[in-house]
């Protein structure tokens, strides 16, 4: 999902003005040259995101940090104040309000909220606080050269209560289609399905539920509407009359309009986090970046196709790929969630699970996400890993802190190289930048990889150099008072660049 938006109004624009110009300034008489087939990368000239409200804890701390890449392999982005550009900007403001229960609120934004988090150079992380039960919903765009890459890292820390854990998420691009494995409706579970509208019309979305024996009866999941600029939050219990399930996989579409959705998970006993939307449907899938030190992992699979699927479950460390003791094939019916628990999966080793085809000739479509679990008792933390994309040119991570972050990198396929960047502090501390070299079907982890001199958060960037597929993920770790609190962010693909057909002049279209 996460996808990074093309401005169709700029690029229309900017075509009508190359071919304009050239139709006025063509020489009489002369011909008009070959269509040249080439088309050219060009940095994408506008991003929006949407950023859930964080919590309803009273106690609640939220970190927005934000942060664009400095540079683009493709070229330069556009400079403020030429070939109307207009001044760069990347700037996040307050979401209309709703009520828990789905209803839209007042639609007023709230007057007291500031928008935080505002970049203004690339290479920098800007942060800000907000604290409280009262920060709203976010959404925002980024203009220029501040485009390119745009990542906005939201990082709650609720110490007590109900919801106590850390929650992270990186906010995510406005989409149409979004899968959600490892939810639930379980007693114990309270989550919530967040629908945050940035664009300045209105939307329409539907929600689907699917659990162990498949469709699960709903009521009031078709056609919710998500006014402009505003967040829905919908509590998934609510949903159907259906039994309570402990694992649920969430299909959210819209009839009409784009929307950013995340699933806000809070479990009476192992705390709270944030489930993101996992990667399209697949015949295979990576889950990079379980901590070495996981108490237990539960993997959910959902087969969203009219075939059921054989799969292949494989575990990478450092030292290679290995099938999990009692878990080497995983058998997933046509439109029913599956689930399975690995016990004592890492044994002390940072690691990614693989999933692929029994039958590499016969792939089916498939869905995945890990629930992990970190501590024990009433110590116990909770996060999640959903199904990621592979790295095509360059991902960023934003929010890194100093021995707190641990990034991990898998190669599925074939060994591979990469550049991963820690950018400048939020505070001081210059940028250093380092290749690694990710063997065939390991896990390779990086903690010690910081700006020099640091004070304040950084980011990091992941960039492709040569060799196959890389996927990844970051680990923040804040403990609190002996609960060993964590979140996982899987990297995505920040699409900062699009392809642009070369235009030429044919004056023959205005006979």
């Amino acid at each position: 999902m996460k996808r990074t938006t093309l401005s169709l109004i700029a690029g229309a624009t900017a075509l009508a003005a190359v071919t304009g110009f050239a139709a006025l300034t063509a020489p009489e008489g002369t011909a008009a040259p070959e269509a040249a087939k080439a088309t050219t990368r060009l940095p994408v000239e506008r991003v929006g995101l949407a950023c859930p409200a964080p919590s309803t804890s009273e106690v609640a701390e939220t970190v927005y940090t934000s942060y664009t890449p400095a540079g683009t392999e493709a070229g330069k982005a556009p400079e403020a104040g030429k070939d109307g550009a207009g001044q760069p900007t990347a700037l996040l403001r307050p979401a209309a309000g709703a009520t828990a229960d789905g209803g839209a609120g007042d639609g007023k934004k709230p007057a007291a909220a500031k928008a935080p988090a505002t970049v203004t150079v690339p290479g920098k992380p800007v942060t800000a606080e907000a604290d409280g039960a009262a920060v709203p919903a976010l959404t925002g765009s980024a203009t220029g050269a501040l485009a390119p890459g745009w990542t906005v890292q939201q990082t709650t820390v609720v110490p007590a209560g109900g919801s106590r854990g850390l929650l992270g998420l990186t906010c995510g691009a406005p989409d149409t289609d979004f899968w959600f494995p490892a939810a639930s409706t379980a007693q114990a579970r309270h989550d919530y399905v967040h629908l945050t509208n940035p664009d300045d019309t209105a939307a329409v979305a539907d929600i689907e539920l699917y659990g162990p024996e498949g469709l699960l009866k709903s009521q009031f999941t078709e056609g919710i509407p998500v006014p402009a600029h505003s967040t829905v939050p919908v509590l998934l219990s609510t949903l159907t009359a259906d039994a309570p399930q402990r694992d649920v996989t969430v299909h959210v579409t819209t009839r009409s309009g784009r929307i950013g959705a995340a699933v806000g998970v809070a479990d009476d006993k192992l705390g709270s986090d944030w489930l993101s939307a996992a990667a399209d449907p697949s015949g295979s899938a990576v889950l990079p970046g379980i901590p070495a030190d996981a108490a237990s992992v539960r993997l959910v699979v959902f087969a969203p196709g009219e075939d059921d699927a054989d799969l292949k479950v494989e575990l990478s460390t450092a030292n290679g790929a290995i099938v999990p003791a009692g878990a080497d094939a995983l058998h997933v019916k046509s439109g029913m969630t599956t689930s399975i628990d690995l016990p004592d999966l890492t044994r002390g080793s940072a690691a990614s699970l693989f999933l692929s085809p029994e039958d590499p000739k016969r792939p089916v479509p498939v869905v995945a996400a890990l629930q992990v679990v970190r501590g024990k008792g009433d110590k116990s933390e909770i996060a999640f890993i959903p199904a990621a994309g592979a790295i095509s040119a360059r991902a960023t991570v934003a929010d890194n802190r100093a021995k707190a972050s641990t990034l991990v990198l898998t190669a599925p396929e074939a060994d591979a190289q990469v550049k991963v960047t820690a950018s400048a502090g939020s505070g001081v501390g210059a940028p250093v930048t380092k290749t690694v070299t990710v063997k065939a079907r390991t896990t390779t982890p990086l903690a010690d990889l910081a700006p020099q001199g640091l004070k304040g958060a950084y980011a990091l960037t992941v960039e492709p150099v040569s060799g196959g597929k890389v996927y990844g993920a970051r680990t923040l770790t804040v403990p609190q008072d002996g609960v060993p609190m964590f979140t996982v962010q899987t990297l995505a693909d920040d699409r900062g660049t699009v392809e642009v057909p070369s235009a030429h002049q044919d004056l023959g279209v205005l006979d």
